[in-house]
């Protein structure tokens, strides 16, 4: 017969192997494909959070681990890559994704999961409709839409424009229809709504059909590979008039594909590095030394502070999981990190300032900041 003494000491060393096994977080992202300056950009934020916290000794004594998996920028991959991470990696939240269409995918597992899902870039508004345990750290497109409406109303005096919305894009789709209704609410008139795939490359015969509307301005809400192409297509036919759109078009990559003719354009962000802030300044020097001086953008930065809201949500509530963690981070509130200062809404939401970026002579320039 086994003594008692011997059954709590088998208990006492499962329970302290089990306080020694690493916290799991799951990150899926498009680290490869079309988008992969989102992921990649996301990614090296969360690796930057992750070895900070576990320098500082990791969380409720244990270390973090952050399984990333790559969706490849195509529809499906993002379902497939969380159904891994939630039942055979067992995760305690998720992390991801930059677009709206890939966050869509996820949500509804996540809250069916009852693990917390943290989107980074994510702004169509649908997304933390999909469930209580669903959240981001950016703003929102009905936000985005007013901001980049009033602009163009205000600054480029524009009093018709046309737009060019990715159909297949549930974040285009949704930024255009917010614009449109701030637009024509302020008196401006949208004279010629033209529409694209994901994917597509050639756009001549919607700028065509833009040039012979005589606007004044054109809004395209979709991501950085398509801006870019649009810019060099809009210009090689004559149209040299403004064009703008959101954060879809923050990456390195849109000066590389668009050059010169993306001049006179304009975008709104989540962040600049030109930001003075002392947390962003900090923020900023630590990307630059740990990436081999590259400069962060704003889904580095979203990245980051994703990690850094989910472990202080794990700190506050002392637990890696279920309501109690869901509970933690929905009461988020003033958390000063690299995007700015995050408190989260009833809607799980944040509330954050955008900044409009002007590119001239193949440049980014920090233009404003609007409060929401």
């Amino acid at each position: 017969m086994k003594s008692p003494l011997l059954f709590l000491t088998l208990a006492a060393t499962a329970l302290a192997l089990r306080a020694a096994e690493p916290i799991k977080v799951g990150e899926f992202a498009s680290l490869t494909g079309k988008d992969a300056t989102f992921g990649q950009s996301q990614h090296k934020g969360i690796v930057l959070a992750l070895e900070e916290i576990n320098a500082a000794g990791g969380v409720l004594g244990r270390k973090l681990e952050v399984i990333a998996e790559d969706n490849q920028s195509k529809a499906g991959e993002s379902a497939t890559a969380a159904k891994k991470l939630l039942s055979r990696d067992k995760v305690v939240a998720l992390l991801g994704e930059v677009t709206s269409s890939r966050s869509l995918e996820v949500a509804p597992l996540a809250q069916s999961a009852k693990i917390p899902m943290i989107a980074s870039g994510a702004t169509n508004p649908a997304v933390t409709q999909k469930g209580d345990y669903i959240f981001r750290v950016c703003f929102i497109d009905d936000f985005q839409g007013t901001v980049m409406a009033k602009f163009a109303l205000t600054e480029l005096k524009a009093k018709k424009v046309a737009t060019l919305t990715s159909v297949s894009s549930a974040y285009s789709v949704g930024l255009a229809k917010y614009f449109k209704e701030t637009f024509t609410a302020g008196g401006g008139t949208v004279v010629a709504e033209q529409k694209f795939n994901e994917g597509d490359k050639d756009f001549r015969a919607q700028l065509t059909a833009i040039k012979a509307a005589n606007v004044d301005a054109v809004f395209v809400p979709g991501y950085y590979t398509e801006a870019a192409l649009v810019a060099r297509q809009a210009r090689s036919l004559g149209i040299n008039i403004p064009l703008f759109g959101g954060d879809g078009w923050e990456s390195e990559k849109l000066l590389e594909i668009g050059g010169a003719a993306l001049n006179g354009t304009y975008y709104s962000t989540h962040f600049t590095p030109e930001n003075k802030e002392p947390a962003v300044a900090v923020f900023v020097k630590k990307f630059k030394a740990r990436w081999n001086n590259e400069t962060p953008d704003a889904y580095a930065a979203l990245g980051y502070d994703s990690l850094y809201i989910l472990v202080d949500a794990i700190r506050r509530s002392g637990v890696t999981a279920g309501p109690k963690l869901r509970d933690a981070i929905a009461t988020t509130r003033n958390f000063s990190g690299a995007s700015g200062v995050t408190t989260l809404d009833k809607d799980r939401n944040a509330s954050k300032p955008a900044t409009i970026i002007a590119i001239k002579d193949a440049k980014l320039h920090f233009h404003k900041t609007v409060a929401p």
